[in-house]
C-alpha cells in the first residue's frame, strides 16, 4: 500500500493546488465560450450603430479615409466615440468592471477558505483515507496514479459544490442584471455541468502528474512542477478549439469574403497562421459583440461571434 499521507495532508501545497488547478481550468473551460470583452454600454451601443464617416453605402473605406489614415490619432478618437455614450451607459460599464475587480478577490478569498476547511475539518484527510483503502490498483493501472485520482474526484465535486453559489451570482444572476446574458437556467445549468466535468477530468490527469513529479523530485519538485503545468496548459491551448469549444457552441466557417479575406490578411500581417474565419452562435448565451483567436500549433482558430455580425457595419467587424 502507498502511503499518500504527506501528499495529501500538506496544507500549503494542497491550498496552492487547488487555487490553481481550480482557477486555471475554470478559466480553461471559459474558453470553450466566445471572449466575451464588451462591457455594458459598448454592447448596447452596438446595437444601434450606424456607418461612420468615411464608409461608403457598400460598407468600404472611402478614399478620403485612407488618405487621411497617416494623421489619425486612436487615443484621441477612442475618447471621441466614447464621448457619444451616454453618461448613465458609461456609469453602468464602471459599475461591471468595478464590481468584476471585487469579484476576483472573492473569488480568491473562497478559494482559500474552502481548502482551510476541508483541511481544518478532516474532509481532506478522509478522502485521502478512501483512496488508500479502496483504490488498491491492479496489474494493468499502478497503484498511485489510481489512489490520485480516488482523491482528486470528490474533492473537486466537493469543492464545486461549495463554491457553486458564488459561481451562480458571478456568472448568471449578475450577467442578467446587466443585460448581458441571454440564457435561461437550465441551458446555463447544463453547460456548467459541461465544463465542471472538464475541470474534473483535466484537473485530474494535472494533479497526477504533479504528485508524480513530488514523490520521483522531492527538491526540486517545483521546478518540475512548474514544467508539467506549463506543458499541461499548452496541451489545452492546443485542444481547446478543436475539442473544447464546440461543446458550447456550433462554429460554421465564413463565406462572405469581403468579411473573411480581410481578416486573414490582417491575421497574416500579424503572423497569426490562421485559414479560415469561422462565425459562432454567442448570441445563445450572451449579448456581448466580440471577437477571439485561439488554438496553437496548427489548431489557431479566428471566430466572431454573431452578435458582432449582426450588429456591426464592414470596418468595424
Amino acid at each position: 500500500m502507498i502511503n499518500i499521507h504527506a501528499v495529501m495532508t500538506k496544507s500549503p501545497i494542497l491550498i496552492l493546488l487547488s487555487i490553481g488547478v481550480v482557477s486555471a481550468l475554470t478559466s480553461v473551460s471559459g474558453l470553450a465560450s466566445p471572449a466575451e470583452t464588451a462591457s455594458p454600454a459598448i454592447s448596447e451601443k452596438f446595437s444601434s450603430v450606424e456607418p461612420r464617416a468615411g464608409i461608403n453605402d457598400s460598407g468600404h473605406t472611402s478614399p478620403a479615409a485612407i488618405v487621411n489614415t497617416k494623421s489619425f490619432d486612436p487615443a484621441a478618437a477612442t475618447k471621441a466615440w466614447l464621448a457619444t455614450v451616454p453618461q448613465e451607459k458609461r456609469q453602468k460599464s464602471d459599475r461591471y468592471f468595478e464590481g468584476g475587480y471585487w469579484l476576483l478577490l472573492w473569488n480568491f478569498l473562497v478559494a482559500v477558505a474552502i481548502s482551510i476547511f476541508l483541511l481544518e475539518s478532516g474532509i481532506s484527510a478522509r478522502l485521502r483515507d478512501f483512496a488508500e483503502r479502496i483504490c488498491t490498483g491492479s496489474s494493468w493501472l499502478p497503484q498511485f496514479p489510481l489512489q490520485i485520482a480516488c482523491y482528486a474526484i470528490p474533492y473537486f465535486l466537493i469543492v464545486g459544490t461549495l463554491g457553486f453559489p458564488l459561481d451562480f451570482y458571478e456568472h448568471f444572476v449578475r450577467e442578467h442584471q446587466y443585460g448581458l446574458a441571454t440564457q435561461s437556467f437550465l441551458p446555463w445549468f447544463r453547460e456548467q455541468w459541461i465544463g465542471f466535468g472538464l475541470t474534473i477530468i483535466g484537473g485530474t490527469i494535472l494533479l497526477i502528474a504533479l504528485y508524480a513529479v513530488f514523490r520521483r523530485a522531492p527538491r526540486t519538485w517545483w521546478v518540475w512542477g512548474t514544467v508539467v503545468a506549463v506543458l499541461f496548459m499548452t496541451v489545452v491551448v492546443v485542444i481547446t478549439p478543436v475539442f473544447v469549444e464546440p461543446l458550447f457552441n456550433t462554429y460554421k466557417p465564413i463565406t462572405n469574403p469581403e468579411i473573411r479575406n480581410p481578416i486573414l490578411a490582417m491575421a497574416q500581417a500579424n503572423q497569426i497562421p490562421a485559414r479560415q474565419v469561422f462565425e459562432v452562435d454567442a448570441s445563445r448565451q450572451t449579448t456581448r459583440v466580440s471577437a477571439n483567436v485561439a488554438g496553437f500549433l496548427g489548431t489557431t482558430r479566428i471566430a466572431l461571434n454573431d452578435n458582432l455580425l449582426k450588429q456591426c457595419t464592414l470596418p468595424e467587424i
